[in-house]
């Protein structure tokens, strides 16, 4: 692995996210090479194309409203570059990378992890100090 650094998303990068707010066991999906869960309260979120869950408590700790159903994240990530492929376990599941890839933290110790492809990391994030 590579040094993990401190990212901040881009201001334009907003995503369109709604609430699972519905009496329900949730649901599964197949996504990352792997099955993600998606539980009552969790987040529905569109990033640009790429439709994916977020655990509620790291989608209330990490976003904020900016529009009706658009959200931004406000919280600094911690990141390195993967050396090979691999995976990680998120909230939702098991993430699966490759070398080139960018591990992603929402924690600076490395807690509440998940991966993102290398190129679509460049455009999402760029370096805080």
């Amino acid at each position: 692995m590579s040094e993990r650094l401190k990212y901040v998303k881009r201001a334009n990068q907003t995503v369109v996210a709604v609430q699972l707010a519905l009496d329900t066991d949730g649901f599964t999906y197949q996504k990352w090479g792997d099955i993600q869960k998606c539980k009552a309260g969790d987040w529905i979120v569109n990033n640009d194309g790429d439709v994916y869950t977020v655990d509620q408590e790291s989608f209330k700790r990490t976003y904020r409203q900016v529009d009706d159903a658009k959200y931004v994240k406000i919280t600094p990530v911690w990141a390195e570059v993967a050396a090979e492929e691999g995976s990680v376990n998120t909230k939702e599941g098991a993430t699966h990378y490759r070398a080139g890839d960018f591990l992603v933290f929402n924690e600076e110790h490395g807690g509440d992890p998940y991966a993102v492809a290398g190129d679509k990391f460049d455009e999402m994030y760029e370096r805080s100090e």
